[in-house]
């Protein structure tokens, strides 16, 4: 009975701790993302987004697959310095290899208008 009250201990606490690590590398990953951002085609102009609003091109509004509605980020590029806070209202975006889909005036500000893609650093602001 004893040595399988300890082996039980031991497989515990090794869940603790993998479950600890792997929760503290998520958090650490959604502090600072690097990757590719995209923006809002026009057609969706006044489309309902997940978060129930409807989409605004002049809004500083973006989607992002896993931050909760409501979070600030601050969306910058590396390339050129330019950066813009945006609000999360959307999930998306849906293309492999982006990491977040910027409203129209986001991606003005971030002189990336014309490009259509450009890369960036997403760092959470709360």
């Amino acid at each position: 009975m004893g040595a399988r009250k300890r082996l039980t201990r031991t497989i515990c606490l090794a869940a603790i701790v993998t479950f600890s690590a792997a929760n503290s590398a998520f958090a650490h990953e959604t502090e600072i993302q690097e990757g590719i951002a995209s923006f809002y085609s026009d057609r969706f102009q006044g489309a309902t987004t997940a978060s129930g609003e409807p989409f605004d091109q002049q809004a500083l509004t973006a989607a992002h697959p896993s931050l909760p509605f409501g979070t600030k980020v601050l969306v910058t590029r590396p390339d050129t310095g330019q950066a813009v806070e945006v609000l999360i209202n959307d999930r998306g975006p849906f293309v492999q290899g982006r990491i977040i889909d910027l409203s129209k005036r986001a991606a003005v500000k971030l002189g990336m208008l014309r490009r259509g893609t450009a890369p960036v650093m997403v760092t959470l602001l709360d």
